[in-house]
């Protein structure tokens, strides 16, 4: 009996203590429920104008709804209070979730462009060669295309049956001692095509020299060798193509958005996958006219010198373009800047932890620092990383004060609110036209409560836009939809449509 009191005391106990924890943990919830809230406060002054905390650049002189994220215009108050100025973070989510800050600093930043790029051939070092007399191709020298030779190698011999009988009689006519004779075959000779070298290499031996060694002007690689031995040549017939590899061209792709910040003469550096150790210094030499559209890059040419011969065209590179340096600016790490596709936004953070929006001009970015040049100044906090979830909580909690602000409105509409079927008419220019849709910039609405501002609405089957042009003043009729108010008609100012 003793024993069965026992285990119900013990579990008595087991229950009450599981009873405490889970009411501390109940207790508990709303505040980890509540981490995040939007920081409201109130004042009695009158607002100075009213904006939208996802972008507070643009200032409106009333209330109404933001044209930009469908929700409640803030005030702003000449003592710094809003109604809605910003998100508080608790300290235990900031140090779970890993964000960090960042200060805007002051110091020197030189701005640096990165790009891949590809070696090519230098297409100005190319050397074309012809024969300058017809002939038969006695000897090759085993090339083939591809084949790199020194500048002088030669390429090919040939042989000139014409000049036996030229050169024989210049050789008797050297004998007679008559000079006028003598310079004038010698003339001639100049004329089939042969050189002054072997010219004067046939003064010296006595002896007719019908066969020309064809030599490569310059050191580089075959491009083309068009000959076989046997082969009939014709004069002026191009033999070989060689190209240069004194220096050669790389072919930076550089993004369109950095496409200001390059220029001829700009100093490079480039590193290649075959030889990671090596950094080889060019530079621009020329800007290409045509941008790729697909990638939307700019071809930019740069030019190395390659005495070692190391850079082979068709290998990769990584190219960098030092700009000037800037000795006074603002620096911010790249990684705490939110790009939107129209803006550029940095997430501050004031002396209370409330986070804000800022819309920043950005500058040249290099060695992870991006230069600020306006939007902040020196000494601000702004978050470095983890800005992405404040950008999002802002959101949500734009969507709930907005959610709120139409319950209310539902539970408090007077009874002369607009009924969904009712038409409405304001007056708008028009900006642009499609074929299910309308954008205009319209005057204030009254019926629906919103201030001036530009955006889209979708138009009635039985509209028609044929006639409508962009610049227009137009009367136009809304019915107040489930979504977007629908324009049922469109009547240009003083006349029809």
């Amino acid at each position: 009996m003793s024993r069965h009191i026992l285990k119900t005391v013990l579990f008595t106990a087991f229950i009450a203590t599981t009873g405490a924890i889970g009411g501390y943990w109940f207790a508990q919830r709303p505040h980890a429920a509540a981490v995040m809230t939007t920081v409201a406060s109130s004042s009695a002054q009158k607002p100075l104008y009213w904006y939208d905390p996802m972008a507070p650049d643009q200032h409106f002189d009333k209330p109404g709804k933001s044209p930009f994220m469908d929700m409640p215009l803030t005030p702003k108050y000449a003592d710094g209070n809003e109604a809605l100025p910003g998100l508080r973070v608790d300290n235990t989510v900031l140090q779970n979730t890993g964000i960090r800050y960042a200060t805007v600093t002051r110091g020197r930043s030189g701005s640096a462009v990165e790009a891949p790029a590809t070696v090519g051939f230098n297409e100005r070092d190319i050397a074309i060669v012809q024969t300058r007399t017809g002939g038969f191709v006695e000897k090759t020298y085993d090339r083939a295309p591809g084949d790199m030779i020194p500048a002088g190698a030669p390429l090919l011999d040939l042989l000139v049956p014409e000049w036996a009988g030229a050169q024989a009689e210049y050789l008797a006519l050297r004998q007679t001692g008559d000079v006028g004779l003598t310079q004038a075959a010698r003339n001639r000779l100049r004329l089939l095509g042969m050189s002054d070298t072997l010219i004067q290499r046939v003064d010296q031996i006595g002896q007719v020299q019908n066969t020309l060694t064809i030599s490569a002007p310059i050191g580089g690689v075959i491009q083309s060798l068009d000959i076989r031995q046997g082969m009939t040549v014709s004069p002026g017939m191009t033999v070989a193509r060689l190209n240069g590899l004194s220096t050669v061209w790389l072919e930076a792709a550089i993004p369109e958005a950095q496409a200001g910040q390059v220029r001829p003469g700009q100093a490079a550096v480039a590193r290649l996958d075959a030889y990671p150790d090596l950094a080889l210094s060019g530079q621009v030499i020329a800007i290409l006219p045509e941008v790729n559209t697909q990638s939307r890059t700019l071809r930019v040419r740069l030019a190395f010198p390659n005495p070692r011969q190391q850079l082979r065209p068709g290998l990769y590179a990584q190219v960098r373009l030092v700009t000037a340096a800037r000795t006074d600016a603002l620096l911010v790490p790249s990684e705490s800047l939110i790009r939107t596709g129209k803006r550029t936004v940095l997430i501050s953070v004031d002396r209370q932890g409330r986070f804000q929006p800022v819309t920043v001009t950005t500058g040249g970015e290099a060695d992870g620092q991006t230069v600020i040049l306006s939007g902040v100044q020196a000494g601000e906090r702004v978050v470095a990383s983890g800005q992405f979830l404040i950008d999002s909580e802002a959101s949500l909690q734009g969507v709930l004060t907005r959610l709120a602000s139409d319950s209310a409105a539902t539970m408090t509409a007077p009874s002369k609110s607009v009924p969904a079927s009712a038409d409405i008419e304001a007056w708008g220019v028009i900006e642009a036209i499609s074929v299910h849709e309308i954008t205009l910039s319209h005057e204030p609405i009254p019926a629906l409560d919103w201030p001036a501002m530009t955006m889209a609405f979708p138009v009635a089957a039985e509209v028609k836009t044929a006639g409508l042009k962009v610049g227009q003043r137009v009367r136009f009729t809304l019915v107040k939809g489930v979504d977007t108010p629908t324009i049922t008609a469109v009547r240009l100012q003083g006349g029809q449509p």
